[in-house]
């Protein structure tokens, strides 16, 4: 039997699983060479596992290599749409 691997914080758990990043990240660049790695993980920590209790390392692995990029490209552009909504609210209030 294995044993179960802890993990004491986001950035330990990051570091571990950031060759699997990293091999998503390779695989997508060609076309979508404005996602970062950052962009892969923080989507799957909003999205993925943000109500998840109890993820092992193998399905983490797993979620990284095989997330749907069109919806981390979606999750992106929708945050740039925020943004500029939030710039252009703020540009309302000085007129």
């Amino acid at each position: 039997m294995v044993d179960d691997i802890e993990f004491n914080s986001a950035i330990e758990l990051y570091s571990r699983v950031k060759p699997a990043l990293k091999v998503k990240y390779k695989e997508i660049h060609k076309e979508y060479d404005y996602i970062k790695i950052a962009d892969i993980w923080n989507y799957l920590i909003q999205f993925k596992w943000r109500d998840s209790k109890d993820l092992v390392l193998s399905d983490i692995v797993d979620d990284i290599l095989n997330v749907d990029v069109k919806k981390i490209d979606k999750y992106l552009k929708d945050g740039i749409k925020e943004k500029e909504t939030e710039i252009m609210d703020e540009d309302l209030d000085i007129i």
